[in-house]
């Protein structure tokens, strides 16, 4: 397996715990707040309850987040693993994406700026958009070469 396969799937890898630990913050999160307001877990069966009850919110909204957006990062390294086009700057692309995910996720997670979190955002959403099009024009490049 050349290193630039290994490398790219380990982004995805990197991309996946972080999707972990935000959901043990956010069971840890629920957890704490149902005990300390003795809220029953069936009180909070579903997200219209759990938003009448629960304050702490922010990591399940970033746990969520991280099932939107990088969909189109799983999709693009299952597309580059599958075609056998892995260069190097998509490689690095993609952990510069995972770099932005994991600040998104810390700001979200902890002192919650929505505009330093905007920014974390923008700045994934566009490099995730640059990355699909220069794949796709690079997969060209090579199939016409």
């Amino acid at each position: 397996m050349p290193n630039s396969t290994f490398a790219l799937a380990a982004s995805a890898l990197a991309l996946v715990l972080l999707s972990f630990f935000v959901g043990v913050r956010l069971l840890y999160c629920r957890v704490r707040e149902m005990r300390g307001k003795r809220i029953h877990p069936q009180a909070a069966a579903n997200s219209l309850q759990v938003a009448a009850r629960l304050v702490d919110v922010q990591a399940a909204d970033n746990f969520r987040n991280l099932f939107e957006v990088p969909v189109l990062f799983y999709a693009l390294v299952a597309a580059a693993l599958g075609s056998g086009h892995v260069p190097a700057w998509l490689v690095a692309g993609c952990w510069g994406f995972v770099g932005l995910r994991v600040a998104h996720s810390v700001i979200h997670c902890t002192y919650n700026n929505v505009f330093h979190r905007l920014a974390a955002f923008l700045a994934g959403f566009g490099l995730i958009v640059v990355l699909w099009v220069a794949f796709v024009l690079s997969l060209q490049a090579k199939s016409a070469a």
